[in-house]
């Protein structure tokens, strides 16, 4: 029997028994009510409201401009649609990096205003005063390394990170940090999946890759890229399990035809 069917709700216990049971965990962004309720009902062990969601929702070109404001948002909608799941939500870029009371406030306030259940961010060693500070207050935090999307503009691209030796040795130190600072586990993104292997093995906490291969113990997509609703985007990591995009479309195409040709609404669809 896995472990997360027996639960009412997942925990970050939960998650740790999985991890040592060899279970793997399934998690997918969710950023509003009614896609929240499907993929719970469908039962997956955790929700991420993303920061993509600058991305897929807002259509901005980074993560960067989302505010605290509209992740809570986001977050609540989401909270509200997942009876079992385990919420995270991503602290959004620059409700944190000034210094580790800041980044208390904003986990508070993402607590407090959306029900949800941890929260994310990113970075390593340079986090880990905030990260510790958070947990301090009795809030779970998933910490993210490898590719970090909050600093695009410091990396340039969003290729494969951790190839040479010396930032694959910092990963390390990173993720050692981490879960001495109290996550209670860890985003890998777009590393090589030998090191995500390695890491994985390294540490106590779950490992949740993103393009960093089958070693870890769970993965994570864009709910949006996963169901094929963004056009045109297919990294090699994505596996398209459904293409929306052309479905939404047919749809409306055919509804159009209907409406113009006063085939809709026909006499039993009227009072």
């Amino acid at each position: 029997m896995s472990v997360h069917k027996e639960v009412k709700r997942v925990t970050t216990h939960i998650l740790q028994e999985m991890k040592q049971r060899g279970e793997k965990i399934a998690m997918l962004t969710a950023y509003d009510y009614s896609m929240a309720t499907i993929l719970d009902d469908a039962g997956l062990d955790v929700l991420l409201v993303g920061d993509s969601a600058s991305n897929v929702m807002a259509g901005h070109e980074t993560t960067l401009p989302i505010t605290l404001d509209q992740m809570i948002y986001h977050a609540q909608s989401v909270v509200r649609g997942a009876n079992r799941a385990f919420v995270v939500v991503d602290l959004p870029f620059g409700s944190y990096q000034s210094d580790s009371k800041e980044a208390l406030k904003s986990a508070i306030r993402i607590m407090k205003e959306s029900g949800a259940h941890g929260v994310k961010l990113e970075g390593g060693t340079e986090v880990v005063e905030s990260v510790q500070r958070i947990v301090a207050a009795g809030i779970p935090v998933l910490g993210h390394l490898g590719l970090t999307p909050q600093s695009i503009y410091k990396f340039g691209t969003y290729s494969v990170r951790a190839k040479d030796e010396e930032e694959a040795a910092k990963l390390k130190t990173d993720v050692l940090a981490l879960q001495e600072a109290g996550c209670f586990g860890v985003v890998l993104e777009k590393i090589p999946a030998k090191l995500a292997g390695e890491v994985t093995q390294s540490i106590q906490i779950p490992t949740i890759g993103i393009g960093a291969g089958p070693h870890c113990d769970g993965q994570v997509l864009v709910v949006n890229d996963m169901i094929g609703l963004t056009k045109g985007f297919r990294p090699r990591f994505l596996r398209q399990y459904l293409d929306l995009y052309e479905g939404i479309k047919g749809a409306a195409q055919n509804y159009i035809r209907d409406v113009k040709a006063v085939d809709f609404p026909n006499e039993k669809e009227q009072y």
